[in-house]
């Protein structure tokens, strides 16, 4: 009687509360989350909002008040002078994005491989590459030795590929993206792809690759950003004006405003005056905007990686 009686009595009884999934958070929570971000969103795209204003503010305004959000008068003068050598600028922007996508596949390509090839316990020769690696972080030439060695013994001065190969690899990178792999893939899966017959180009292509995504899409988006950034290469190894990248180009027309700015009350009245008008501060500001815009275009696609990054290391965690 008492067992059926306490039956009965459990089976009536009914849980009232809502069910929470472990590590779920709560409405309130999750909109006080999405408010913080939503700010924090602001405060990064602030700087570039600023940027693009100034850039479409007459100089004149500039010059009266200062920088601001809200301007008296806009105007393109800025984006007129700069693109006044607009066959150079294309052709300067052909060159950045030549070099950047190249240089960035060939890079990723070598730093994924020399990567795999530290991660591997079974390469005999792992522990001195994995010690030169180090050694090149730790100490570094210096620009003069690196001069010496592109332009006299590899022949790289006045070339594409000085643009290039200086920033193909590096060791910070193979470093990062070896402690990816052990974290990412096990041993025994490399195993098993042995035992069924497949080589070693053929555990990179179809294994190692697929499943390091997020890591080399972290690493690719970093080269993206020193090939599309870099204009101290061109300075160092380019003369001829058809190879210049866009960065360096712009460095090259900014330095002549400037030049022009500082010099002209030594030029006479009337030259004085012409040059007073030249936008410095919108065109500098112009340059920033043209330079930056591509890269923040291309973010967004690697984004989707680093999600998954951030998956694995919770899961690996």
């Amino acid at each position: 009687m008492s067992q059926s009686a306490f039956g009965e009595n459990s089976s009536n009884f009914k849980f009232t509360g809502k069910k929470r999934s472990p590590g779920s958070v709560s409405p309130v929570a999750n909109f006080i989350l999405n408010i913080i971000f939503i700010v924090f969103m602001a405060l990064c795209m602030l700087p570039f909002i600023l940027v693009f204003i100034i850039s479409i503010t007459d100089e004149s305004a500039i010059a009266a008040n200062g920088y601001s959000f809200f301007p008296e008068k806009l105007g393109t003068t800025a984006y007129e002078y700069i693109f006044k050598i607009g066959d150079q600028m294309l052709n300067s922007f052909g060159i950045s994005a030549f070099v950047t996508i190249a240089g960035t596949v060939t890079g990723v390509a070598i730093m994924t491989m020399y990567a795999y090839a530290l991660f591997r316990d079974g390469f005999k020769y792992r522990r001195f590459f994995s010690f030169m690696a180090i050694f090149t972080i730790l100490f570094n030439g210096g620009t003069v030795p690196s001069y010496i060695i592109n332009t006299q013994l590899l022949g790289l001065k006045d070339n594409v590929l000085a643009l290039i190969l200086p920033l193909c690899v590096d060791a910070f990178y193979i470093m990062v993206l070896r402690t990816f792999l052990k974290s990412s893939i096990h041993e025994s899966i490399i195993d098993s792809a042995m035992i069924d017959g497949a080589n070693e180009l053929k555990i990179l292509v179809s294994i190692v690759f697929p499943m390091s995504l997020p890591g080399i899409a972290t690493i690719a988006l970093f080269s993206t950003l020193a090939y599309w950034n870099d204009w101290f290469n061109a300075l160092l190894y380019i003369r001829t004006e058809k190879l210049f990248p866009l960065q360096y180009l712009l460095s090259q027309v900014q330095s002549e405003i400037d030049f022009l700015v500082r010099n002209s009350s030594m030029l006479g009245a009337n030259a004085s005056d012409a040059f007073k008008s030249v936008p410095a501060e919108s065109s500098r500001m112009a340059m920033v905007f043209i330079s930056t815009l591509p890269i923040t275009l291309a973010y967004p696609f690697f984004q989707r990686y680093f999600i998954q990054g951030l998956q694995v290391g919770a899961v690996k965690g």
